[in-house]
């Protein structure tokens, strides 16, 4: 199917051509079509599924053309709430993009910046407003933003709103909404736990709900390896790992801020360029090691999870988990960062005897265990032994995933067995 059978208008169908855009997405196919009925929408798709532009452009196409206030300031119409300043960049460029012949301004709104620059774009008025949490209700409170025109709202990225502890905000955020009837609601979340169920149930009206590409699924175009490692044996795996000018660019994934910054320290040891991106680094920090990273002047980026969550960076060749995740599911959004646009991408990951209960969670989420390297210079033969007889399944890949066979066996099946909390405030 083509954009053009989805019914958009031609100047969005410009923009899109012009930025490439020429095969809708399975979000973008079921979701455009049902925004434009003017429909509320209930969907489970992951970062990397093409979800921004599932909501981006059938926005752009109601509210183009729409008249201009008689008078005063131009009333918010559409209200975009995401969970991090990364994302919420992204989506405003992706608004840019999209939208650059409708006619229609848009802004975004975060914290960890002076406020001037936002409030100056919010006087001049704008049609779409791209949103984190604190930064809007700092700015409704000083009564710069109101919301009571609002005609369209996209809830993005629910579950990670709600691991980042803020469901009260957003809670605050929607009672200065229009009331169901007069506003259409957008809900996007990657995963559908209970929470997340009972939060979309008080927001959406009859909602159409869609589901594409399950969490409890890897991108079949990601071949992904298992090296058993020590602790303290990591950050020499790394390097020996990085020896392989294979690996153009990779980004590394730890659990905690300060993991990230000693990763980094250790790369630098080693000749390798690195930087990281964590909630402790400044906006401009972080903005400047994310764009030093997609123009590949940084061949590493060492991120946590919630830091990360937002990162699109083109043709990313690997990722490295360089720990575990505590929650099986964020394994699946990690390694989702390559692979994507139908290009090829390696996920490699390290376990040591700390992480075997999380790997075990892993590989019940996936349905399938990760294929074990066992030729490198750090193994733990005996742990490796083990797993394989829990298993009962091994790989011989060598350690450059490119050239190695990958076993990809398995199905799909539900599962329920959650560990760690939700609610950690370690990113």
């Amino acid at each position: 199917m083509s954009f053009e059978k989805l019914n958009i208008i031609e100047p969005i169908l410009r923009a899109l051509k012009a930025e490439g855009y020429t095969k809708p997405t399975p979000i973008q196919e079921q979701a455009i079509p049902i925004v434009l009925e003017r429909k509320d929408l209930l969907a489970c798709a992951q970062t990397g599924t093409g979800k921004t532009a599932a909501f981006a452009v059938p926005i752009l196409q109601l509210l183009y053309g729409s008249e201009p206030p008689l008078k005063g300031r131009k009333p918010i119409k559409a209200l975009i709430l995401t969970p991090t300043r990364e994302l919420a960049l992204q989506i405003g460029a992706s608004f840019a993009a999209y939208g650059k012949n409708a006619g229609l301004r848009h802004t975004v709104i975060y914290g960890g910046v002076p406020q001037n620059a936002q409030v100056d774009a919010l006087k001049r008025g704008v049609d779409i407003l791209i949103a984190t949490p604190g930064r809007l209700l700092d700015l409704m409170s000083q009564k710069f933003v109101l919301l009571r025109h609002i005609q369209l709202f996209v809830l993005d990225e629910a579950d990670r709103m709600l691991d980042m502890g803020f469901i009260n905000d957003v809670n605050k955020i929607i009672e200065e909404l229009p009331v169901q009837e007069k506003r259409q609601t957008l809900f996007f979340s990657a995963t559908m736990p209970p929470e997340i169920q009972k939060l979309s149930n008080t927001i959406l009206k009859d909602p159409v709900r869609v589901a594409v590409t399950p969490v409890s699924s890897t991108v079949d175009a990601i071949r992904q390896a298992l090296y058993y490692v020590e602790k303290s044996n990591k950050k020499s795996l790394l390097t020996h790992l990085l020896k392989d000018k294979s690996i153009v660019s990779a980004l590394v994934f730890t659990r905690t801020k300060h993991g990230a910054d000693k990763v980094v320290k250790d790369l630098h040891k080693v000749g390798v360029h690195a930087e990281a991106i964590h909630g402790n680094k400044s906006q401009n920090q972080r903005q400047r090691a994310l764009n030093n990273f997609k123009e590949k002047k940084t061949r590493v980026l060492v991120a946590t999870d919630i830091a990360a969550r937002g990162i699109d960076v083109d043709e990313l060749s690997h990722v490295i988990n360089y720990e575990l995740p505590n929650i099986p599911e964020t394994y699946v959004h990690r390694i989702g960062r390559t692979g994507r646009a139908g290009l090829s991408g390696v996920a490699l990951s390290f376990c040591d005897h700390e992480e075997k209960e999380y790997l075990k969670d892993i590989h019940k989420l996936i349905s399938r265990p990760i294929p074990v390297v066992e030729d490198h210079p750090f193994p733990i033969s005996q742990f490796a032994h083990e797993q394989h007889k829990e298993t009962g399944r091994s790989s011989g890949a060598s350690n450059k995933p490119r050239s190695g066979t990958f076993n990809r066996g398995g199905g799909k099946k539900k599962f329920s067995n959650h560990r760690g909390s939700r609610f950690s405030k370690a990113n």
